[in-house]
């Protein structure tokens, strides 16, 4: 026996902004998050009248449920303590729906070559590593680095300090 699924209620304008402060109070979020979220429950449900979700997510931006900006620099950090590059952050906030000027305010804050050093402890990379690395691994080692948004630079100097040995951060400050 098979069950039929009951059709979805269509969202009016107040269930909309419902599902809104519920997604907010869960998840930090952008308003370009927040208003793809919303269009998707809209065709998953169906609208019963005008609503708009970019409207919905500007409200919440105005009391303050959503901040850009916060949401930016937070992102920010957190991927900068991981070992994340600054290629790699603006690509995640781009992705987040984030305006230029918030990407821009949010990856300055950390030095490239910290969280490069923060990268390859994480990883046990260079002087962090166990042992020395033969050639088809440190290239490894630099292509994952690359793909975490440091340059070449960075990544081979890293690379080819041996393990336990200190790494002079001085020609890239």
């Amino acid at each position: 026996m098979t069950r039929t699924r009951k059709p979805p209620t269509p969202l009016d304008a107040a269930a909309l902004e419902r599902l809104a402060l519920r997604y907010v109070e869960r998840f930090a979020t952008s308003r370009g998050r927040l208003t793809t979220y919303l269009g998707r429950k809209l065709r998953e449900h169906g609208a019963s009248g005008e609503v708009d979700p970019a409207v919905i997510a500007e409200r919440m931006a105005e009391r303050g449920y959503v901040d850009d900006a916060a949401y930016a620099e937070g992102r920010a950090r957190s991927m900068a303590r991981r070992g994340y590059g600054a290629r790699r952050v603006t690509q995640v906030l781009r992705h987040a729906a984030i305006g230029p000027a918030e990407i821009a305010a949010a990856t300055v804050a950390t030095p490239a070559i910290d969280t490069a050093l923060a990268f390859a402890r994480r990883r046990r990379i260079g002087p962090f590593a166990a042992q020395v690395a033969e050639r088809p691994e440190r290239e490894r080692q630099i292509a994952a680095m690359i793909r975490a948004g440091h340059g070449y630079a960075i990544a081979r100097a890293i690379v080819e300090v041996p393990p336990g040995a200190e790494f002079d951060q001085a020609k890239f400050r």
